[in-house]
């Protein structure tokens, strides 16, 4: 997913009061007028991991003993959260589907089969909606991705990282490189489209093992590639104990010859960290990119949804088993935040900034309900650092605020915070 937004503490409303109640508060007339709703996605976590990864900060518990993991009660929550939410996104069409983690290539093909018929059950899917699963090659069986595609995933993301047994374990994954390879030809025979996760910046990394990584990546045409660089987050165990990192200068050389070795290899970096063939590029990711709306549901999932006078942000409970209990009893939201007006701008700009091609300027406004004089300055100022380009109709970073992205987004702070 993009970086997680601010969600500003206005009007919070927290989960209390029947759907109805609920509902009314939402529908009420606000500080915003959307001229209309921006597409909706879904997006359903499933939270646990074979282990907790040192550098992980998503809401991801290692299931440990030797009991199966309960995913027939987990989708039955799932479920009953989705019934729930209905009347938050009546009558909306869902464009695409992302089931991340966590790791749900843990549940059964059958689970996840249930889960998505379940979905199909109760809400309109755009034809030809993208459904992605995320899978992890310490996961992986064979014929188990064949099942994913006939449960209807039409995209996989396999979380790969590295293609070097010694970073590997220095990440704590629970699979090696062979496993890898693996997975990813078998995701080539199961799929038409999928992803391949990688990381650079990792410990003790050097330019030719980074090289060597995305070399391994591409040598497999994938039709998408993911590659992040490695950040310390709080509250994580590299956080506690962090490792030896390459330095920026390190970092931004590899940065550099990953942009080169995937261009040369037919892949455009469509988003800062986003490399895709054509008609490739992740339609869920690219919705979250572009300030569209998101129900989330499953274990500490988050969510934006629309009003015509108002953004609300949602957040599910977050331990796996309250879930599920909330769920259990209509109780599964944790938290409903209105999203302050002063802070839609930056919001907007943090996602959309994102984008190669950045936006057209009358989305600013379909989406915030704000008129475009509130970007003003602020775009002016960037346009001035040469950060962005613009004409009448769109606003797109140049190559240097790509390079130097968080300085670009910052100049869209609200002032005063």
């Amino acid at each position: 997913m993009a970086a997680s937004p601010i969600v500003a503490a206005a009007d919070a409303t927290g989960s209390s009061g029947t759907v109805a109640e609920r509902l009314a508060h939402f529908m009420r007339p606000g500080a915003l007028a959307l001229p209309a709703l921006p597409p909706l996605s879904l997006y359903v976590h499933v939270p646990w991991c074979l282990k907790k990864c040192p550098y992980c900060d998503f809401n991801s518990h290692a299931w440990r003993g030797g009991e199966p993991l309960p995913e027939t009660r987990y989708v039955d929550a799932l479920v009953r959260d989705l019934e729930d939410a209905l009347p938050f996104v009546w009558g909306r069409r869902v464009h695409s589907v992302f089931i991340g983690g966590g790791t749900p290539s843990l549940f059964a093909p059958a689970s996840i089969e249930r889960l998505i018929a379940s979905i199909r059950a109760r809400l309109p899917l755009e034809p030809g909606c993208e459904v992605t699963l995320e899978a992890n090659p310490g996961t992986f069986e064979r014929e188990r991705f064949h099942g994913y595609a006939d449960a209807g995933v039409t995209r996989l993301s396999i979380g790969v990282q590295s293609f070097d047994d010694a970073k590997l374990h220095a990440l704590g994954r629970v699979h090696d490189a062979a496993q890898a390879r693996a997975a990813i030809d078998e995701a080539k025979a199961a799929f038409a489209t999928f992803n391949v996760d990688l990381m650079y910046g990792l410990p003790e990394q050097t330019l030719a093992e980074c090289e060597a990584d995305v070399e391994a990546a591409l040598a497999f045409a994938p039709p998408h590639l993911s590659i992040y660089h490695l950040t310390i987050e709080p509250n994580t165990l590299f956080a506690h104990a962090p490792p030896s990192l390459p330095d920026v200068d390190a970092a931004s050389a590899m940065l550099d010859r990953i942009v080169a070795s995937t261009e040369a290899a037919g892949l455009d970096r469509y988003e800062v960290s986003a490399f895709a063939r054509p008609n490739h590029r992740s339609r869920h990711n690219v919705n979250y990119w572009e300030f569209g709306d998101y129900l989330g549901i499953g274990a500490g999932a988050h969510g934006k949804i629309s009003f015509p006078n108002r953004i609300v942000r949602q957040v599910r409970l977050r331990d796996p088993s309250a879930y599920m209990a909330g769920a259990e009893r209509a109780a599964a939201v944790a938290s409903e935040t209105e999203v302050a007006r002063g802070e839609l701008a930056f919001e907007f700009m943090l996602n959309a900034l994102r984008l190669k091609d950045g936006f057209p300027l009358a989305r600013f406004s379909e989406r915030t309900g704000l008129p475009l004089s509130t970007i003003e300055r602020p775009l002016a100022e960037a346009e001035r650092r040469g950060l962005v380009e613009r004409d009448l109709q769109s606003v797109r970073p140049t190559p240097l605020g790509f390079d130097f992205l968080s300085d670009l987004q910052q100049l869209f702070l609200p002032t005063g915070n």
